[in-house]
């Protein structure tokens, strides 16, 4: 008796053992799980390089998101115009870029809620007082950065305003380009150009009213990467309700 006694308490052990095993794996099954995000670090204050190290406010908020929802995520840099080719390529699986919510784009992405309010502004340079509107730019060139929706705004509106477009692979090219004179007017998100005069002091400043009303939103290529897409949104909220999210802003905007 005492030897089935013994055998069935060492039964009894390992089946909880197996059990315990078993719920371990099944309750790390979501987490641990790693994203490639793209991002392009030419873009403050919303990506940039500090002393090798990415930050500004898109970095911090995909940080926070995967630590909200928990999965690790791997930066991949490029150049902005590259991020929904290899979202499509299957190079990456997110896209946090500055990237404005579009009807052209959503025919390619699935977006996320929206994150950030934008909108376009012109730059002229500092001791130019002949531009100050679109209706100036007759005959001028404006430079704009690739695969951006100022880029697009500039091809939408060209025949109309009859200005020649200058395209630029970075930021800080085309800002270079108008402060040198070799164009008249640079195309930008206002907060990352009213970032760049405040912090780089560029001879550059902005004009007139701002001339969209965008919204950047967080990527995954369409029809994919669905339940990610729900955990990004649900991390999303999470920061705003327990103002996480204003504390990134505040840190790198100051209203």
């Amino acid at each position: 008796m005492k030897k089935w006694t013994l055998l069935a308490l060492l039964l009894a052990v390992l089946t909880v053992l197996a059990a315990c095993g078993d719920s371990d794996e099944e309750s790390g099954g979501g987490d641990g799980e790693t994203y490639r995000v793209g991002i392009d670090t030419t873009y403050p204050p919303f990506e940039f390089e500090d002393e090798g190290e990415y930050t500004g406010i898109d970095i911090d908020l995909i940080n926070a998101i995967a630590e909200n929802q928990g999965f690790e995520i791997e930066f991949n840099p490029m150049d902005f115009g590259g991020i929904i080719p290899a979202l499509q390529a299957d190079q990456l699986d997110v896209a946090i870029a500055g990237m404005s919510i579009t009807d052209e784009r959503k025919e390619i992405v699935d977006f996320s809620d929206p994150y950030f309010d934008a909108g376009l502004s012109l730059v002229v340079a500092e001791d130019n007082s002949d531009i100050t509107s679109l209706e100036d730019l007759e005959g001028k060139t404006v430079a704009v950065k690739s695969g951006t929706t100022g880029a697009q705004f500039a091809r939408d509106n060209e025949d109309e305003y009859g200005y020649e477009i200058s395209q630029f692979e970075d930021s800080p090219s085309m800002f270079q380009e108008v402060s040198n004179g070799n164009a008249d007017v640079l195309l930008e998100d206002y907060p990352v150009i009213a970032y760049a005069i405040a912090e780089s002091e560029l001879a550059l400043k902005t004009v007139g009213e701002r001339l969209t009303g965008d919204q950047y939103g967080i990527a995954v290529l369409k029809g994919e990467n669905a339940e990610l897409l729900e955990q990004i949104n649900a991390g999303l909220q999470e920061l705003r309700d327990s103002g996480e999210y204003d504390e990134i802003l505040n840190k790198y905007i100051a209203e």
